[in-house]
């Protein structure tokens, strides 16, 4: 610590936050006292920050006494503009002095090269750090950004939980404030059972050896290193075992306790005859254990990480078994209730489920992806053999949320209705195909591997988003309350996973399928805003993919809507660019010369009568090249379309070498024209390359 200045501790004490919201607030509380204290120009030295799910804390080193006084000068307007010919203030001097905190007759004048300028000149004085701290700190409680806020007892204040104590410090002397009725003091709180009660803090620099001494990890970092250290030694413990730690879901549970114990329970092993998705969803989802796994298969075994006494831990691991055993008995339950009954046998039922309001219920949606899917599987020119699996798998892709174990564990929907379907003899492909059709779930996600399940997957997403977008239910902003950006990635990964069909299509089919079902909407209007969507999520995702924006709006530009299209145009417009840059130029130096001078107007009937040699010569390229990009497209052999463009470059040169385009002669002027026009069309088969060219330079 530096002479003279203290340590600062400020430590909000509450009843248990949330884990994701202690999270995010820790990032917060972590860039809002710094922020504060240097607003109010605190000296300060590093800020470390403390949170457990009781509390939200930071410790400040090196707190400066007193705020150091300041001179500032600023320079405003130029004095013709600041006074008016009678020498009065104008609105510009006022709106300044009042900008600088600053009576306008304070303004001075002075000369600064050769023009006179007003100045402002502002001196704040050096103010005692103590007093100022409590409209400080009170004001961090307040900034801090919560999901849901609540209020409690007969306080307006609003915070995530009930704020149960305040500790504020500067050095060994409290910092007295008040927030929700709770006064400031030097006392925190110890864990809940290990150290219940005050804690006195004699001065803020002991703030972290009090907490651990009253058994609270303080940071979000030890307590999940000191929890995997712990499964580690849980698994060697149990030989040939390995736990499972789903990133949300550790992340939760590191937010969950104060002093984190690592347990391992057990289960019956009749469990077992369980799907296993269902028993770890009950373990994970529901309890917060991790399951272990043992040469890939399910074990009767699972982690529990405790905020309990240690002392006690058999104590903590029989009520957590019994707990884990009463929701295995339901799933079990559940899932031999459901199997006496046909995946087929829910269909129907269905119509008790909402979609959503305007489009019906999921039974309605069945039926419209069933009659999308057909659709698709003839675009797609399958078998018929496949298109009657993929009609099937989307009869019963939803079948299974009417069944009593995906109503009671909801994160398994599709995974149970393949189970079910398997054992009603549905054709593998049909149970995989209804396992699968929801994916890709998530960012990172693999969509679903086989033909029957992609068909299911695209015109299930297809469907809700043309949906919506019929209804004015589209994204707007960061509100996307339905995933239908999600979803709309998802159509895009499973397109370029290999799916032969038609986006553009599938569109108009199921705009078609919900006007002739009887909604009433502007299917023009509808189809492009959903054309306009996919395009914009195609955009997003190759920008974060690396691809430059002005080469992705340059392959827009050019009318390509398909986006298995427009990622590989771009992509190989991007290669080369970066990585055959002599191409590039090429290509750019050839549409740059002839794009300077085309008139669309004047279109691309050329009179081949008026041509001289070098007309003749860049014509027969035009035409040679044109039949080898229409090849090379109809390929997807977009490298090779690049080539051929960039086989221009020879004879455009010549051309403007030898002719002047320009000519007195209007005909000849403008047959040269629409040679140039015929030139620029070649390129518009792929891109807009004058887009490209403008973000190059």
């Amino acid at each position: 610590m530096t002479s003279g200045t203290q340590t600062l501790l400020f430590e909000i004490g509450t009843e248990e936050i949330p884990a994701f919201d202690l999270q995010a607030a820790t990032k917060q509380f972590g860039e809002l006292v710094p922020r504060a204290l240097d607003d109010a120009r605190i000296p300060r030295g590093d800020v470390k920050v403390y949170s457990s799910p009781r509390r939200l804390a930071a410790v400040v080193s090196d707190v400066a006494a007193q705020t150091q006084a300041v001179d500032e000068e600023y320079k405003g307007p130029s004095v013709k503009i600041a006074f008016d010919d009678a020498g009065n203030p104008t609105k510009a001097a006022e709106g300044f002095a009042r900008g600088k905190g600053v009576d306008v007759s304070a303004l001075e004048v002075r000369d600064d090269g050769g023009t006179d300028y007003v100045f402002a000149r502002k001196s704040i004085p050096s103010s005692d750090v103590a007093s100022l701290l409590p409209d400080v700190l009170k004001g961090v409680i307040e900034a801090i950004s919560w999901p849901k806020s609540m209020k409690w007892g007969s306080h307006r204040e609003l915070f995530s939980r009930p704020v149960r104590w305040i500790a504020a410090m500067l050095g060994d002397e409290v910092v007295e404030l008040s927030y929700a009725g709770v006064a400031s003091s030097d006392f925190t709180m110890g864990h809940r059972v290990l150290a219940p009660g005050r804690h006195k803090i004699p001065s803020a620099d002991r703030y972290e050896s009090v907490v651990r001494a009253a058994f609270v990890v303080p940071t979000e970092r030890e307590r999940r290193a000191l929890i995997e250290e712990n499964v580690r030694k849980a698994e060697q413990d149990n030989p040939g075992c390995t736990a499972v730690l789903p990133a949300k879901t550790l992340a939760e549970v590191v937010n969950l306790s104060e002093y984190p114990t690592v347990l391992v329970g057990s289960f019956d092993e009749e469990f077992l005859k369980v799907p296993e998705e269902i028993t770890v969803d009950a373990m994970l989802m529901h309890q917060r254990y991790f399951p272990l796994y043992r040469d890939g298969s399910l074990t009767n075994r699972f982690i529990i990480v405790s905020n309990g006494d240690p002392a006690y831990s058999d104590n903590v691991i029989d009520g957590n078994e019994r707990v884990v055993a009463a929701r295995l008995y339901d799933a079990k339950f559940f899932y031999e209730e459901d199997l006496k009954v046909p995946l087929e046998g829910y269909v129907e039922r269905l119509d008790e489920v909402v979609f959503q309001e305007k489009l019906g219920t999921m039974r309605a949606k069945t039926d419209r992806v069933v009659q999308l899917s057909e659709k698709l599987c003839m675009d797609a020119a399958v078998s018929d053999a496949e298109a009657d699996m993929v009609a099937r798998a989307a009869r019963l892709a939803k079948a299974d949320l009417v069944t009593n174990a995906v109503v009671e564990f909801t994160s398994v929907q599709g995974v149970m209705g393949s189970y079910y379907a398997a054992a009603a003899g549905e054709d593998e492909r049909v149970a995989q195909a209804i396992a699968d059709h929801y994916r890709p779930r998530f960012a990172g996600d693999e969509p679903p591997a086989d033909l029957v399940g992609r068909m299911v997957a695209l015109a299930d997403k297809v469907d809700t988003i043309c949906g919506l977008f019929a209804i004015g239910q589209a994204p707007t902003g960061s509100s996307d309350p339905f995933a239908l950006r999600r979803a709309a990635l998802g159509v895009i990964a499973i397109l370029r996973a290999g799916l032969d069909v038609s986006l553009d299509a599938a569109i108009d089919a199921s705009l078609s399928i919900y006007r002739e079902g009887g909604l009433d909407f502007d299917v023009a209007a509808v189809r492009g805003e959903v054309v306009d969507f996919f395009s914009t999520r195609t955009k997003v995702m190759l920008h974060e993919a690396g691809n430059d924006v002005g080469t992705i709006d340059a392959v827009l530009a050019a009318g390509v809507v398909e986006p298995t299209e427009v990622v590989r145009r771009t992509e190989a417009l991007t290669a080369a660019i970066k990585e055959s840059p002599e191409l590039f130029d090429d290509l750019a130096s050839a549409y740059a010369r002839a794009n300077n001078l085309r008139d669309a107007r004047l279109g691309e009937g050329v009179d081949a009568a008026l041509f001289d040699e070098s007309e003749q010569r860049l014509s027969r390229a035009i035409d040679e090249v044109s039949t080898q990009v229409a090849e090379a497209l109809q390929a997807g052999d977009y490298p090779q379309a690049l080539e051929g463009l960039a086989g221009l470059r020879g004879p455009i040169d010549d051309f403007f070498e030898s002719t002047m385009v320009m000519d007195d002669d209007a005909r000849i002027r403008e047959n040269r024209i629409r040679l140039l026009n015929r030139f620029v069309g070649v390129f518009s088969n792929i891109a807009d390359f004058s887009l490209i060219q403008h973000k190059r330079k």
